[in-house]
């Protein structure tokens, strides 16, 4: 019964924590929705199809994080130098990736390195997961870039979220 009821008691605790800290009071009202809130949303979230992360080897990691770092710093160098520079060194387009990542949480973490990329955001992830929809602030070679992203992110990525 008390399993039903409150089926993440941790997940309880940390939401009314947090609206407790968001409404930054302990009244009577702001306790009693702290409860309705807690005992609520773990209810719903437990009816949520969830995928859940498979980790695989992270010994690319450490050059991953290498590579991200370097790669931004040379973007927004880059970026800067385009933007100073006359308006026709600048040729904006969307391109999309073919994926061969299936784990959503590793195509999670390759659009986050696309977006935190200075010149490239990730627009959008097609239904079937099989592309993703790129948005660069520069583009003379799309396969070039294409070979970019697939090379340094999402192989990588594929080893740590098989």
């Amino acid at each position: 019964m008390i399993k039903r009821l409150l089926p993440s008691p941790l997940l309880t605790l940390t939401v009314s924590g947090f609206w407790l800290l968001l409404v930054g009071n302990v009244g009577p009202a702001a306790l009693l929705m702290a409860a309705l809130l807690g005992i609520c949303m773990p209810l719903f979230a437990a009816r949520l199809d969830r995928e859940f992360a498979r980790i695989g080897s992270l010994r690319r990691l450490p050059k991953m994080i290498v590579v991200v770092g370097y790669d931004i710093v040379r973007s927004n160098i880059e970026v800067a130098l385009r933007i100073l520079g006359p308006e026709s060194a600048i040729k904006p387009g969307f391109i999309w990736v073919p994926l061969d990542i299936r784990n959503i949480h590793g195509i999670a973490a390759l659009t986050s390195i696309i977006t935190l990329t200075p010149g490239t955001v990730s627009a959008e992830l097609s239904p079937d997961r099989d592309y993703l929809l790129v948005h660069c602030f520069h583009v003379e070679d799309p396969d070039a870039v294409i070979a970019e992203i697939k090379q340094r992110y999402e192989k990588p990525l594929m080893e740590i979220f098989p």
